[in-house]
C-alpha cells in the first residue's frame, strides 16, 4: 500500500498518496484549479503559472501542477493573492497573443478565451510590443500560427514523449522564444509524420488542420462531377461532440442524414473498405506464415502517420509492412474502378471525398501508387472537425435530423470493419476472419478481448489449429518504437503486429473533436469513444469481414479472390525510404 499523506485544501482535510501533485489533491477535495500548460501524463512543466496556489509557510506562490503534497500541508486555491496572480498571468499571455477570436477556428473552444472570461480579464491591460512570426502553411495537413502560441509546450511534449518524433521544440530565448523546428525549418522540411496530435493538445488556435472544405463544396456545386463521400469508423462516435452530444455517442444515422443534405450523390461507409482490407491483409499474413522466407512479423499498414514514421525512422524494416492500401485508399480505388465501371461513370468525372479522424490522411491521398484508375483514388480528405464545420455553415440542424442509412449496393460494412476505429480493432477483425479460414468453419468465437483497451502495448498468443501465433498491438509511436527496436535487434517473438499512430487509435486521431484539458485530465476520452464502437459490435448480426455480402460481390464480380493479380493492381501499394533532415 502506498504511503498516505494528509493535508488541508481550503481548510478541507484530504488524504492522498505520497507524491500526489497539489493539483490532484485539490481535485480529490472538490476543488478545480485552472491550468494551461498541464496535461495529464504528458506535460507538467509549470511554465504557464496559471495553476498557482498559496501554501502556508511558502515564500511565494506554488505551481500546483508540479509541486507535490507533504504531510500537514495547508493549501489555499482562491485567495485574493492567488486570484490576482492568475488574472495578471492571463492578461500578460493575452498581451502577446493574436486576438482574432471572431475568425479563429478555436473560438468557443479556446482554453485561454475561457480563462479570460472566468477571471474577467482585460485583453488590453498590458499593451506593448508583440512578437511576430511567419505563418507555417507549407504542408498539406497542418498550419502553425505562432502569433497565437502561448508557449505552453504541450505540443512539444506530445511530439517527444507520446510520438517519439520530436521535430518541434523551443527556439531562441526570452521574449523572442518560439515553438518551431530546428534551424527554423518549416514542418514540411522535417520528418514530421502528420499525426496532428499537436493540434489536439494545443489550448488555443496556434495549430489547426488545413481546411479543405472548399474543395468538397466546389465539387458538390459542379454539375459535371459525381461526388461520393465515405466516412471512417470512428467519425460516427466522435462528431456528435461537435453538436453537444456526450463523449462517445454513436450518431451514425444523423451523420449520414447530414451528408445527404449536403448534396453528395452517394454516401458510403468506409467500413466496407476496412472489410476488404481484412480480406487482403489476412490472406497476405497466412501466405507469409506458410512461406518460411517471408519477413515476419507482418505489420499493418492502415495508419498513414505510422507509415510515414517507419519510412522516416526505420526504412530498413519496410519489408515487414503489409502491402495493403489503407481502407481510405481502398475505398477510393474501388469507387473509381469497380463502381465507376458498373455504373458507367468516367473516373475523371468522379470526386471521392473521405471523412477521417486523421490529419495524416491529407498526406496519404498525395502519395505515389494511390491512383488505381489513373487518377487519385481519393480527391479530398476531410477531418471530423472539418465536416462538423461544413454541416454548421450549411445551416443543417444536426440534432433535429432523422436517422438515415448508408447507400447501397456497397455502403454496408461489418462491425469487424467498424472496430478499425479503436486500437486493437484491426487485429481483432483480422483474427475473426483468419481463424475461420484456417479452421474451415464459422467459429462461434468472435471476441478477442486480449487486444482491446487503451494500454499502449498489448500482446497475446492465438492458436490457429495447432499453430501458435504471437500477436502484438501498439498505439502511439513511442510504443511502436519499442516493438520496432525488438525487430531490428532480432529479438521479436511476434508474427503479426498492429500499429496505430495515435494513442488509443483512430478514436483519438489528430482530426477528431478537441476536448479541453479540463476534460482530458479527468476523462478517458478515447476509451469512451471506443466503447461506443464495441457496444455497436456486440449487438450486430454481421461481425466478420468475410461475411459481408458487399465484399463477396466485389470478389465475385471484379477481384476474383483476395491477393489476386487484379486485387494487387487496385488494392495494394508500395513504400519508400524517406530522408530525415
Amino acid at each position: 500500500m502506498n504511503k498516505q499523506v494528509t493535508l488541508k485544501i481550503n481548510n478541507i482535510p484530504v488524504t492522498v498518496d505520497a507524491g500526489t501533485r497539489i493539483l490532484d489533491a485539490a481535485k480529490a477535495a472538490g476543488f478545480n484549479i485552472p491550468t494551461l500548460c498541464y496535461l495529464k501524463d504528458i506535460c507538467n512543466e509549470g511554465s504557464c503559472r496559471v495553476c498557482v496556489v498559496e501554501v502556508k509557510g511558502a515564500r511565494s506562490l506554488v505551481a500546483s501542477c508540479s509541486a507535490v503534497v507533504a504531510e500537514g500541508m495547508e493549501v489555499f486555491t482562491s485567495t485574493p493573492k492567488v486570484m490576482k496572480a492568475r488574472k495578471t498571468t492571463i492578461e500578460l499571455l493575452m498581451s502577446n497573443h493574436k486576438k482574432d477570436c471572431l475568425s479563429c477556428v478555436r473560438s468557443g473552444n479556446c482554453e485561454l478565451q475561457k480563462l479570460s472570461q472566468d477571471y474577467n480579464c482585460d485583453c488590453t491591460a498590458y499593451a506593448g510590443q508583440q512578437t511576430k512570426h511567419k505563418l507555417d502553411d507549407t504542408n498539406p495537413y497542418l498550419i502553425r500560427d505562432n502569433d497565437k502560441c502561448i508557449l505552453c509546450r504541450r505540443c512539444v511534449a506530445v511530439c517527444n514523449k507520446v510520438q517519439a518524433v520530436g521535430v518541434i521544440g523551443a527556439n531562441k530565448r526570452g521574449f523572442s522564444t518560439q515553438i518551431g523546428c530546428a534551424f527554423d525549418k518549416t514542418l514540411s522540411a522535417t520528418s514530421c509524420v502528420a499525426c496532428g496530435q499537436c493540434i489536439n493538445v494545443c489550448p488555443v488556435g496556434a495549430l489547426r488542420e488545413r481546411d479543405d472544405n472548399y474543395k468538397a463544396v466546389e465539387a458538390l456545386n459542379n454539375p459535371e462531377k459525381f461526388v461520393i463521400v465515405g466516412t471512417a469508423p470512428s467519425v460516427r462516435v466522435a462528431i456528435g461532440e461537435e453538436f453537444g452530444y456526450p463523449i462517445g455517442t454513436n450518431v451514425e444515422g444523423k451523420m449520414v442524414a447530414a451528408l445527404k443534405r449536403l448534396g453528395f450523390n452517394k454516401v458510403f461507409d468506409v467500413d466496407m473498405a476496412a472489410d476488404m482490407t481484412i480480406m487482403e491483409e489476412g490472406t497476405e499474413f497466412l501466405g507469409r506464415l506458410k512461406d518460411k522466407t517471408a519477413p515476419l512479423p507482418m505489420i499493418t499498414s492502415c495508419s498513414p502517420g505510422w507509415i510515414r514514421y517507419i519510412e522516416f525512422y526505420y526504412p530498413e524494416l519496410l519489408a515487414h509492412l503489409s502491402s495493403c492500401k489503407s481502407p481510405q485508399q481502398m475505398f477510393g480505388a474501388i469507387m473509381k474502378t469497380y463502381y465507376a465501371q458498373k455504373y458507367n461513370i468516367d473516373p475523371k468525372n468522379m470526386t471521392v471525398v473521405s471523412v477521417m479522424p486523421c490529419t495524416a490522411k491529407k498526406t496519404e491521398i498525395l502519395r505515389d501508387h494511390q491512383d488505381a484508375a489513373g487518377v487519385p483514388d481519393v480527391d479530398v480528405a476531410l477531418t471530423t472537425r472539418e465536416l462538423a464545420r461544413l454541416i454548421k455553415s450549411s445551416g443543417i440542424d444536426f440534432t433535429g435530423l432523422p436517422d438515415e442509412a448508408f447507400d447501397n449496393p456497397i455502403g454496408e460494412g461489418s462491425t469487424a470493419g467498424l472496430l478499425f476505429g479503436a486500437t486493437g480493432g484491426v487485429m481483432e477483425a483480422a483474427l475473426r476472419t483468419i481463424a475461420d479460414v484456417v479452421y474451415g468453419e464459422n467459429l462461434q468465437k468472435v471476441d478477442y478481448k486480449s487486444v482491446r483497451g487503451m494500454k499502449g502495448i498489448k500482446s497475446a498468443t492465438v492458436d490457429l489449429k495447432g499453430t501458435k501465433v504471437n500477436i502484438a498491438v501498439a498505439s502511439s509511436l513511442s510504443n511502436a518504437k519499442v516493438l520496432l527496436d525488438e525487430i531490428k535487434q532480432g529479438k521479436s517473438k511476434y508474427h503479426f503486429i498492429e500499429i496505430m499512430c495515435c494513442p488509443g487509435g483512430c478514436v483519438n486521431g489528430g482530426g477528431q473533436p478537441i476536448q479541453p484539458s479540463s476534460v482530458r485530465n479527468n476523462v478517458d476520452v478515447p476509451a469512451l469513444r471506443a466503447k461506443a464502437l464495441y457496444d455497436t459490435d456486440k449487438k450486430a448480426q454481421m461481425r466478420k469481414s468475410h461475411e459481408n455480402p458487399a465484399v463477396q460481390t466485389l470478389y465475385k464480380e471484379f477481384f476474383d479472390k483476395p491477393n489476386s493479380h487484379k486485387a494487387h493492381e487496385v488494392l495494394h501499394t508500395e513504400y519508400i525510404k524517406r530522408e530525415k533532415y
